[in-house]
């Protein structure tokens, strides 16, 4: 689980998690860029994007939206996919899970939001559990760079 405090209201967070327009503009790690293929964020909708390496390598990663309660949660699929939204293998390490659940929070006070992120392996096997489990510290410390590039972001839109 992974908790962090923006400087903006809860609608605004929700808002560039859920718009195109400013998804790609801070979502993945830091120095990457992200081109948004689709994005219908709606149960059953999907987001399918490509991102790019400083290096120039391309991966391309999906959502299935599971449940959208704008502006407090969001509840998607995300796996490593290819162009055409076919789950793929992540290119990392073949025991990757297919399939991680991600469960997103966002709660306001004062005019902050408080965003939680949790989820996990998804129908996964042992080999694919224990392979989240060795680099979820690894995990944690790229969402942190991603949370630090969606803070930077949030602060040119207010």
């Amino acid at each position: 689980m992974l908790t962090r405090v923006f400087d903006s209201p809860r609608e605004l967070v929700f808002k560039v998690w859920t718009d195109p327009r400013h998804f790609g503009n801070w979502w993945g790690p830091k120095g990457f860029s992200l081109t948004v293929a689709k994005m219908d964020v709606r149960p059953g909708g999907l987001f399918l994007g490509s991102q790019k390496s400083p290096e120039g390598h391309e991966m391309w990663g999906k959502f299935v939206y599971r449940e959208v309660t704008p502006p407090e949660k969001l509840v998607f699929v995300q796996s490593f996919s290819d162009e055409e939204g076919n789950t793929v293998r992540a290119p990392f390490d073949p025991n990757w899970p297919l399939e991680i659940i991600n469960i997103l929070t966002l709660a306001e006070e004062n005019g902050k939001t408080t965003l939680t992120l949790q989820g996990g392996p998804l129908n996964a096997t042992e080999a694919e559990r224990a392979a989240f489990e060795r680099m979820r510290p690894m995990v944690s410390q790229g969402f942190g760079g991603t949370f630090d590039q969606l803070a930077q972001y949030l602060g040119t839109q207010q």
